[in-house]
């Protein structure tokens, strides 16, 4: 199996690379940017999958498939799942959330295999996804969350929750008078309802709000903690891969 990874942060690339060492996958090359990408699939074979990320240091991804006509089968590894998973989840494209998790990796991988021998058929509507990437002002938000409590329903504006998180298998809301509520719902049945301008997926468990955060401290191996206003249960640790876009969500 002929693999290639194109992702601009090398660190992540490596991270990637060492996880499909540990399923038994070896991977070909690894590329960092439209440009060298393009240059690459123009002089070699092609490989039979890729795991792409989408904002590449020179631009997005995409622009590969405008200059180069590629029938690879493609694993998305994303951090913009506010503004794309449903896309690809339309076009039944595999894709991989930043920070990438083990299993889900494992998952992936296993049904790209399941496939064999035939085909992915590359079948996108890129424009329709650069639209959700570059364009998610044109997007409306939930403004407001109920959850049963008892026999009464509790209505709490988006502006009164500090974070979103799952505990035990459950979604809860955290306020800001510091109470906990479970909510019927998924972190990423999330992503399409928050405002991604105003809440980040910190990690696999947590989407935060920006008005809520109290400090911002730096952790091992290159990572972020961040304290909210109120909640302390748990730690809130901005994985490494998602520094990088946690900086550019706070400014």
């Amino acid at each position: 199996m002929n693999i290639i990874i194109i992702e601009d942060e090398k660190p992540a690339a490596r991270r990637l690379n060492r996880m499909l060492g540990e399923l038994n996958i070896k991977v070909h090359t690894m590329l960092h940017s439209v440009q060298e990408s393009i240059e690459w699939f123009s002089t070699n074979e092609h490989p039979d999958l890729i795991f792409l990320d989408i904002q590449l240091s020179d631009g997005l991804s995409f622009e590969i498939f405008d200059a180069i006509t590629i029938k690879s089968s493609i694993i998305f590894t994303t951090a913009y799942d506010e503004y794309a998973l449903k896309a690809f989840k339309l076009n039944s494209i595999d894709y991989l959330l930043k920070p990438i998790d083990d299993e889900e990796l494992e998952v992936a991988v296993q049904k790209y295999k399941e496939q064999l021998p035939q085909k992915q058929q590359l079948q996108v509507d890129f424009e329709d996804i650069k639209k959700l990437l570059i364009n998610p002002m044109d997007r409306t938000y939930k403004k407001r969350f109920t959850t049963k409590v008892g026999q009464h329903l509790k209505i709490f504006s988006v502006e009164d929750i500090e974070c979103f998180y799952s505990e035990n298998k459950g979604t809860y809301l955290h306020t800001t008078d510091n109470r906990n509520y479970l909510i019927d719902t998924t972190l990423e049945s999330l992503e399409d309802e928050l405002n991604p301008q105003q809440f980040f997926r910190a990690s696999r468990k947590f989407y935060i709000n920006i008005n809520a955060i109290q400090d911002i401290i730096s952790y091992t191996n290159s990572r972020l903690q961040v304290k909210l206003n109120h909640f302390n249960e748990q730690e809130i640790i901005v994985a490494r891969e998602r520094v990088k876009d946690f900086k550019m969500w706070l400014e």
